[in-house]
Order: C-alpha cells, then sequence, then structure tokens
C-alpha cells in the first residue's frame, strides 16, 4: 500500500504545496517536496529500509513516518525554521493582440460557460528533460482570447503508477509554470493531461507519450 499527503500552506502572503508520498517497496523511500509556482523549492528523502519487509505492523509504522515527515515540513514552513524563497515571477511574454487586456479571476469575473477555455503548452517539444517535466503554459479564452490570470492550472500523468497532480495559478498574460518529477509509469498508453479552471470555465488538452519500449528478455 502506498501512503501520501498533500497540503498547501500559506506562509508570509506565499502559498507552498507540500506533497509526500511513499515511492513504494521498490524504493522504499519516503519524499517529500515543496512547490512554490509550480517549481520545486525543497526536497527531503529518507529511506524505511528497515522496515522491509512490510506487514501489517510495519505498514502502520510507515504511515506514522510518512505522516510526520509531512507534518514536520508544515511545521518547520510555519515557524521558519525551514526558509524557502519564493520563485520570480513567470517571465511576462509579449501579449498577441487578442490578449492585450487580460482578465483577473474573481467574484466580478464574467461567468463562463465549461469548455471555453484554450489550453497551450509552450514548450511543447521541449518540456521533458530526463525524468524531469518544465511545462510552460498560456490560458485565454476561447472566445476573443483574452489572457486569464490566477486561473488554476492542473497537471497530472494518466496511466502513472501512483497518481500524482500538482497545482498553480496563471500569472502574467494568462501564464503557468508547472514542474516536476516524471512519476514511474504503469500503462501502455501514458498522456500529459492538462486541465484549467476558471470561475465556470474548463479547458483541457491530453498529450499521448510514448512508453519506454519493453526490453526483450533474453532467450
Amino acid at each position: 500500500m502506498v501512503f501520501g499527503h498533500n497540503t498547501n500552506i500559506t506562509v508570509a502572503g506565499m502559498t507552498f504545496h507540500v506533497q509526500t508520498e511513499d515511492r513504494g517497496i521498490t524504493n522504499a523511500l519516503i519524499d517529500t517536496t515543496v512547490y512554490c509556482r509550480g517549481r520545486v523549492l525543497h526536497r527531503r528523502t529518507n529511506s524505511y529500509f528497515d522496515l522491509l519487509p512490510l506487514d501489517l505492523e510495519r505498514e502502520k509504522t510507515l504511515k506514522l513516518r510518512v505522516t510526520d515527515q509531512h507534518q514536520g515540513i508544515l511545521a518547520e514552513l510555519r515557524s521558519g525554521a525551514l526558509q524557502l524563497a519564493p520563485p520570480p515571477a513567470f517571465p511576462a511574454a509579449r501579449p498577441t493582440p487578442a490578449a492585450v487586456v487580460p482578465i483577473a479571476n474573481s467574484t466580478a469575473a464574467p461567468v463562463a460557460s465549461a469548455n471555453t477555455i484554450a489550453l497551450e503548452l509552450l514548450n511543447a517539444k521541449s518540456w521533458l528533460s530526463g525524468r524531469h517535466a518544465s511545462l510552460d503554459i498560456a490560458v485565454r479564452l476561447k472566445d476573443g482570447g483574452a489572457a486569464l490570470i490566477g486561473a488554476t492550472v492542473t497537471a497530472r500523468i494518466d496511466g502513472a503508477a501512483e497518481p500524482t497532480e500538482f497545482s498553480t495559478e496563471t500569472e502574467a498574460y494568462g501564464q503557468a509554470r508547472l514542474e516536476f518529477d516524471m512519476p514511474r509509469l504503469a500503462s501502455e498508453e501514458p498522456a500529459l493531461v492538462i486541465e484549467a479552471n476558471f470561475g465556470a470555465a474548463r479547458g483541457q488538452v491530453r498529450f499521448q507519450l510514448r512508453a519506454k519500449p519493453k526490453v526483450p528478455a533474453a532467450g
């Protein structure tokens, strides 16, 4: 069984996303990652090889360790024992004529219906380097092309062995950046799925990924 926690925490006006997960008995690692604006700011990893092989009692101990590590990071952020400098805002791109006037996400923003958001992966040919993913995303209304500031953008890998989701918000010119390490794949047809939410408006893009070819067993 794989254990994990995801928490958003705001410290001094900055929101951090803290994710702790058990990497599975193959790796026997408890991994905590702290994100801000979709970028990795801190990582802490501890082994639990001493608990292998797992049984019911050791699983309880593992679950407690995962929770303790996660809560410990949150406590360090709150107290200032762990001080992380937020990354710079996503560099502003030159706006296209259709996106000169951005729309900010607020209760006063126009209410749009579902499936009216256009998503663009700006670095579609270079977003993956080794196991590290870095997504540069532009979010606009389909009707008129106005950039959406403050839209929630999430990314996930369908077909991952351990389902995880990463999120951030758009900034200048409706752009956002998400960075994460690719999870282990367990499907022959994995896909990168990027979604955006802005009030009642929704949008999604899906990119089919190439699974790593299996090496034939030696005969």
